[in-house]
């Protein structure tokens, strides 16, 4: 019998396993396929695709993506857009822009690249966690403690790597977005490392609190929660002289 199938035809609108998603004419784009076959995420606009089956009924969480490269943009807002309860409010190239999108849309969640033109990821998040209630889940490349710890200090909710399943960054998105933080398991190893060899801290014995008296508790208590002589005088109606005698 004689054998009728080309094998060299690509079938129109399938996709192009080596080059990832295909045109109309069976041409491989070069668009990365977002499919993941272990866990049902797809790149694929098909809304009754579930993609992650941790979305609360009548959940939505808004999110601005920032990165400066546009294929990676593309390829985060298809797969956000395939899952039930995301919506994609704004796209950025760079932390500025990202600034500006927050502000003008109030988003839940921003993802943010750290390494952009001009006003980088860090600085970025920093000013929106600022600003107000919106979130910043950190997405790079870089597995770097600098950028953790600076990350962290700017007030980011979290910190994974580009490496990250799909279902695994769908999930960090919506923790996030619940008020809870979340970092890569490389980064929580080495900061539970780095904690336990810190030295134990100092005991101060109890005889020696004894001697501080209430009110100067009170000025400690408020010199911990950075406040300026100044301030502390104003809030406990004192002079700046007794501010500082308290302090010593």
């Amino acid at each position: 019998m004689t054998d009728t199938t080309d094998r060299g035809t690509s079938v129109p609108g399938t996709a192009d396993r080596n080059t990832g998603v295909t045109d109309a004419a069976g041409r491989g784009t070069g668009v990365p396929d977002l499919t993941d076959r272990g866990t049902g995420v797809t790149g694929s606009a098909d809304r009754g695709t579930s993609v992650t089956g941790t979305a609360e009924p009548g959940e939505r969480i808004t999110v601005v993506i920032a990165d400066d490269q546009a294929l990676l943009r593309g390829s985060f807002r298809v797969l956000l857009e395939t899952a039930a309860g995301l919506v994609v409010v704004g796209e950025a190239g760079d932390g500025a822009e990202a600034v500006r999108l927050t502000r003008e849309h109030q988003p839940d969640v921003v993802l943010m690249d750290i390494r952009m033109p001009g006003m980088d990821g860090i600085e970025a998040t920093r000013l929106i966690c600022r600003d107000g209630d919106t979130r910043v889940l950190i997405l790079t490349t870089f597995d770097l403690d600098e950028y953790v710890y600076a990350g962290l200090r700017a007030g980011a909710s979290g910190f994974l790597l580009k490496d990250t399943p799909p279902a695994e960054l769908l999930s960090a998105i919506r923790v996030v977005a619940r008020g809870d933080g979340l970092l890569s398991p490389t980064v929580t190893r080495r900061l539970i490392a780095r904690f336990a060899a810190l030295p134990e801290p100092a005991h101060v014995p109890a005889t020696e609190l004894a001697a501080v008296t209430e009110r100067e508790r009170e000025v400690l208590t408020l010199i911990a929660k950075g406040l300026s002589n100044t301030e502390i005088a104003g809030h406990l109606h004192l002079s700046q002289a007794t501010v500082k005698t308290h302090i010593g």
